[in-house]
């Protein structure tokens, strides 16, 4: 999370007399000086600083090369604040100094990043998925801010969804603004759940100053790693204390503290907390436990467990008259992670009536001309469905011989249509 950030020292040009490399005692002590004046816990702030500085003048660090000392020093901090971070940059000329360079457009790449917006989609069984890989913020004096209108423009895709999955596994933090702003799309607008900040005696609090329109019924999932770090962190933390989100996924990095990156010797600086949250539900924050997930799987593995439970819940809901695409959707993904037993799958290949069934590894491929080829996946005996649209069920009937003579295809509409088997290609059990 970023908060009050400012530019690191100024590069050093290529024009500027060399300078010797700062001793490790000297960088060690400089970050001691700088936890003792800027860190948000007076407290802790004296204790850390003076264990550094006795560490360094006992010589633990002497001798190292400076991307060693760096290394060395946040591997020390890290464990008492998880935003604790000492980086090494060489010095030496600046970007602006190298004229074939050209200038790093920060507005252009944030447009091109989406503002964070990586992915927004309808999964199969209407159940609204986002990606979402940094909170970038929002200047809510500003209505047509593009990141403001790029949160708006996912909320408007995702607003008739029965579920929302939410992916927070690669997104390492951002700007608490956009935290609230997405929060308040999924409580009531009095709801006293918003983080405060602590930054001494002043506070912040992540309330936005503009809510959005909230959606309270639809059932939210959030997917989380060790990588979803600070206002990743803040967002699932929040939902959660609010009972208005299942997280999913492993616990989360850790990092509850904002702060900014001060300057060191040349060519180093250090990242210092300067404010610490405390949610009104809990009373506290997730520094140094992290978010930890309702239902705990792998990472890899938890988008598949959440669209089951999202779709589980979701047949549960809604009316029996509109849950067909839904049970079919979960029927699906229930079978690509668990295929059932059945008859050979050699005995259903062969040319159909303008289609050919293919063999795939273990799987079958349905193809219609130049159409793209359908990967199958057995849902019971005869039947398979296609994960990637499971609108659509594809029945294998056999002849009075038990061999395989034809496709009847349903939909979840109710239309029917049958593929009989070509004479030519008609062969095995």
């Amino acid at each position: 999370m970023r908060v009050l950030s400012v530019a690191l020292s100024a590069a050093i040009t290529a024009s500027a007399p060399a300078q010797s490399a700062p001793s490790s005692r000297a960088v060690a002590e400089s970050a001691a000086d700088v936890i003792e004046q800027n860190y948000f816990d007076r407290s802790r702030a004296g204790p850390i600083a003076a264990a550094l500085r006795a560490e360094a003048r006992a010589g633990r660090y002497d001798g190292l090369a400076p991307d060693a000392l760096a290394t060395a020093l946040t591997s020390r901090l890290a464990p008492l604040d998880r935003h604790f971070r000492v980086a090494w940059s060489p010095p030496g000329p600046s970007r602006a100094a190298e004229p074939t360079e050209p200038a790093y457009d920060h507005e252009a790449q944030d447009r091109r990043d989406g503002y964070g917006f990586r992915e927004v989609a309808l999964l199969p069984g209407n159940i609204g998925y986002l990606r979402l890989t940094r909170f970038a913020p929002i200047d809510f004096e500003q209505r047509d801010w593009p990141a403001w209108r790029a949160a708006d423009g996912a909320l408007a895709l995702l607003s008739r969804a029965d579920a929302i999955i939410i992916d927070l596994r690669d997104n390492g933090g951002g700007d608490p603004s956009m935290v609230g702003y997405l929060v308040s799309a999924f409580v009531a607008p009095d709801a006293n759940v918003y983080n405060d900040f602590h930054f001494g005696e002043r506070q912040m609090s992540e309330r936005p100053q503009t809510a959005s329109a909230a959606r309270l019924e639809a059932p939210v999932y959030i997917l989380v790693s060790a990588r979803t770090g600070s206002a990743a962190e803040s967002f699932a933390y929040t939902m959660q204390a609010a009972r208005r989100a299942t997280i999913v996924g492993e616990a989360t990095a850790g990092a509850a503290n904002p702060g900014r990156d001060f300057p060191l010797a040349p060519g180093f600086s250090i990242f210092v907390s300067a404010a610490t949250p405390i949610n009104p539900v809990t009373g506290g924050n997730w520094e140094g436990t992290g978010v930890r997930p309702d239902l705990a799987t792998p990472a890899a593995d938890a988008l598949m467990q959440a669209r089951t439970a999202a779709l589980e819940t979701a047949i549960a809901r809604i009316a029996e008259a509109e849950r067909i695409d839904a049970q079919w959707a979960l029927d699906a993904l229930r079978a690509d992670a668990d295929p059932q037993g059945g008859p050979a799958i050699a005995g259903y290949a062969g040319d159909f009536s303008g289609a050919t069934v293919s063999i795939a590894g273990d799987r079958l491929s349905y193809r219609v001309g130049r159409r793209p080829a359908i990967r199958l996946v057995r849902l019971t005996g005869d039947i398979f469905i296609a994960p990637d649209d499971p609108r659509v069920r594809y029945t294998f009937r056999r002849n009075s011989a038990g061999r395989v003579d034809g496709i009847e295809i349903d939909t979840e509409s109710g239309e029917r249509s049958f593929r009989s088997r070509d004479p030519a290609r008609r062969a095995g059990p």
